[in-house]
C-alpha cells in the first residue's frame, strides 16, 4: 500500500542553467516554480536535499517521495545535483533564469568550494527569500550544508539534517584510504581510458550497462529519470575531481561553525549500523572504530552545546 502511494507522488525533473552549468533538479510535489507562484496555496517551507558524491539526484527520488508522503504533501521536496554531475538528455529543455545580480563568478565550480557557491546561488535565485528551508545533506552534502549555513546567513534555514556526515578526516576513513591515491594521484591517468572506452558507446549500450551495475549492487533503478550520467565521461571526471578535493580539504571538523549553528543542526546516524560495520571489517577495524568514536563524540558535542545553552537560559530566567 505504501509503495503504491509513493508511486502516485508527482516528481518533476528539470534541467536548469545555474551559474552557467546544467543542473538537474528533482521536484517532488505539484509546485515547480516557487518564485513566480503568488497563489494562496504556495507552501511556506521547502525541504532541500543536497546529495553525496556522485551527485546523481535520481538515486534520491525514493527518499524524496517518502519525505513528501510523510509530510502529507504539505511541503515540496527538491533534490539538486552537483554542478557537472548531470547532463540533460538530448532534446531535453534547459531552463534559464536571471542569476543573482550580486553573485560573483565561480572560478572553480566543479570543486568543493564551487559546489557550495553553486547551491547558494540556486537557493538565492530559485527560492523566495521569505520561504523557510529545511536542508538535508548526505555524506559530503553535509559538509556543503554546513558551509551554506556559514556563508548564507540570510537564508531562512530553520533546520539542517546531516545524514551520515563526512565532515572531517575523509582520507583516513577505510574508503578514503583506497580512494585518496586513486583520485589524487592516478586521476589523470584514468581520464584517457575513460573517454576512449565510454564516449563511443551508443545510448542503448550505456543504458544496459547501468542496469547491470545497479543489479549487481542490489539497487533499484529509478527508471523515470535518466541515469546515463553514471557512464558519461565528463560527469565521471567531475565526480573524481570533487572527490580529490574532498580528500585534501575535508580534514578538520569545523567546531566553531557547528557550535555557532548548533540550534539548527541535527545529526542523523545509525550508530548501531556504523558500529556493526566497524566490528565486521577485519581489514581496518581500528580506523572504522575511530570513525565510529568521532561520529559518536560529534553527537555528544552537539548535545553538550544545546544543553549548556538551555541551562544558561534557564539560569538567566531564574535570576530575573
Amino acid at each position: 500500500m505504501d509503495s503504491d502511494i509513493k508511486e502516485e507522488i508527482p516528481v518533476h525533473e528539470e534541467f536548469i542553467l545555474c551559474c552557467g552549468v546544467e543542473t538537474q533538479v528533482l521536484k517532488c510535489g505539484p509546485w515547480t516554480d516557487l518564485i513566480n507562484d503568488q497563489s494562496a496555496n504556495r507552501p511556506k517551507l521547502l525541504i532541500f536535499i543536497i546529495t553525496g558524491n556522485p551527485g546523481f539526484s535520481a538515486f534520491y527520488a525514493p527518499f524524496a517521495k517518502a519525505l513528501y508522503s510523510s509530510t502529507k504533501g504539505q511541503f515540496p521536496v527538491w533534490v539538486i545535483s552537483h554542478a557537472g554531475h548531470a547532463m540533460a538528455p538530448k532534446g531535453k529543455k534547459i531552463l534559464t533564469t536571471s542569476d543573482d545580480p550580486n553573485a560573483q563568478e565561480i572560478k572553480d565550480i566543479y570543486g568543493l568550494r564551487g559546489q557550495v557557491e553553486h547551491k547558494l546561488a540556486f537557493l538565492r535565485t530559485h527560492v523566495p527569500k521569505e520561504m523557510k528551508l529545511v536542508v538535508i545533506g548526505h555524506s559530503i552534502g553535509c559538509y556543503i550544508s554546513l558551509q551554506i549555513l556559514k556563508h548564507g546567513p540570510e537564508l531562512p534555514i530553520i533546520r539542517c539534517f546531516l545524514l551520515f556526515p563526512t565532515i572531517e578526516r575523509m582520507s583516513e576513513s577505510p574508503n578514503g584510504k583506497i580512494t585518496t591515491p586513486l583520485v589524487c594521484w592516478f586521476r589523470y591517468a584514468l581520464y584517457i581510458p575513460v573517454y576512449l572506452l565510454l564516449k563511443p558507446w551508443p545510448v542503448n549500450i550505456k543504458s544496459l550497462m547501468v542496469r547491470m551495475c545497479l543489479r549487481m549492487m542490489n539497487l533499484q533503478s529509478p527508471s523515470e529519470f535518466s541515469l546515463l550520467n553514471m557512464l558519461e565521461p565528463s560527469c565521471l571526471v567531475n565526480v573524481a575531481y570533487l572527490a580529490s578535493q574532498e580528500m585534501m580539504e575535508v580534514v578538520k571538523r569545523d567546531n566553531e561553525t557547528i557550535k555557532l549553528l548548533a540550534n539548527q543542526v541535527l545529526l542523523l546516524v545509525n550508530f548501531n549500523a556504523v558500529l556493526d560495520s566497524a566490528i565486521e571489517s577485519k581489514a581496518d577495524c581500528i580506523v572504522n572504530l575511530n570513525m565510529f568514536h568521532r561520529l559518536f563524540f560529534l553527537g555528544l558535542f552537539l548535545e553538550s552545546i544545546l544543553l549548556s545553552r538551555a541551562l544558561s537560559k534557564k539560569t538567566s530566567i531564574c535570576m530575573e
